[in-house]
């Protein structure tokens, strides 16, 4: 969902009774040079107990407020036939003349937690701060070799599968990010999609086994995949992750060995349910603590832009994120 930044929230009353006070203003807004490209809000849309305005707002703001340019206007808050279940309402549009206004509707659950939107598939998270139980589970689980800082408060990590032609492609978005953020967690997890991609279940494990010996050693082993993926083939597959943990500077008998063992193949699959249970669903995408970006589908400017937004939000210092000016988008 693409959503903007710029009204402020309506107090609350009790469901069927119109918001106290004047309607939502756009403070964003230059009134005497802009027009407001909102209709006025009709109170009698503003039905359901839950959620409130506020927390409509902080939604929106959360997942928009990293452009500028976004306005947007809460419109509706309405019940349903579904038991808690409630149907939101805004108006998005840009700052300036003759801007296209879109609708976002989307329809929050009981639990306050989760919405569905027409226009995706699956549960999304939903509330003040979404990412919030995300980013606590990465925290907590995301453990695979990591570049930069030890310091779990700026986390980059990277869902990826070492098969997967995507991927590769996105090193090079992966090699700026390690040079733009050297005070981030940039953190490499194992997503092996093994029913399309027959070794990449293979070479996570291989990969799991080089970074205990060498978590450094790790990236030039992964680079070495990467760089021969045509190599995975069924009569040269091993030999291709061998040779890769060679370039690593390890021995490849004993990752062989190592990497058939049942806790390493267990290590790699509670990998896999780490980006199932955040809701990965595709490689490679990076998880800015908790807020999930497909890697490749987005320009490296933007996403520049809400990686800097999110540590915003998340209250992390800027001499936590990276040089002086590192929050400023370049």
């Amino acid at each position: 969902m693409v959503l903007a930044q710029g009204s402020t929230a309506a107090p609350q009353k009790p469901a069927g009774q119109a918001p106290a006070g004047p309607p939502l203003q756009l403070h964003s807004l230059d009134s005497m040079t802009q027009a407001d490209p909102f209709p006025a809000i009709n109170p009698r849309n503003f039905s359901a107990d839950s959620p409130s305005v506020a927390t409509v707002e902080s939604y929106l703001r959360a997942m928009i407020g990293y452009d500028p340019n976004r306005i947007w206007r809460v419109m509706a808050i309405q019940k349903t036939p579904a038991p808690g279940v409630s149907k939101v309402s805004a108006l998005i549009s840009e700052k300036g003349p003759n801007q296209k206004v879109l609708t976002a509707t989307f329809y929050v659950l009981p639990d306050g937690k989760h919405l569905i939107a027409p226009d995706s598939s699956g549960l999304n998270n939903f509330g003040a701060a979404p990412f919030a139980e995300n980013r606590a589970m990465l925290q907590a689980r995301a453990d695979g070799p990591y570049q930069g800082s030890a310091s779990k408060d700026l986390m980059l990590v990277e869902f990826s599968d070492l098969q997967c032609p995507h991927c590769k492609d996105a090193q090079a978005i992966m090699a700026k990010l390690v040079t733009d953020y050297p005070r981030a967690r940039i953190v490499y997890q194992a997503f092996p999609l093994a029913e399309i991609h027959p070794f990449a279940f293979q070479a996570a494990a291989y990969g799991a086994c080089v970074a205990k010996q060498n978590s450094a050693a790790f990236f030039t082993y992964a680079q070495a995949v990467y760089d021969t993926q045509d190599g995975l083939t069924p009569d040269k597959g091993v030999d291709t992750l061998k040779a890769a943990v060679t370039k690593a500077g390890a021995d490849p008998a004993a990752i062989a060995t190592c990497a058939a063992t049942d806790a390493i193949k267990a290590e790699v699959e509670a990998s896999s349910k780490l980006a199932t249970d955040l809701g990965v669903n595709e490689t490679p995408e990076l998880a800015v603590n908790g807020r999930l970006i497909p890697l490749t589908q987005v320009p490296y400017a933007t996403l520049k832009l809400l990686i800097n937004y999110q540590a915003e939000m998340d209250g992390v210092a800027a001499a936590a994120v990276g040089p002086p000016g590192s929050l400023l988008l370049k």
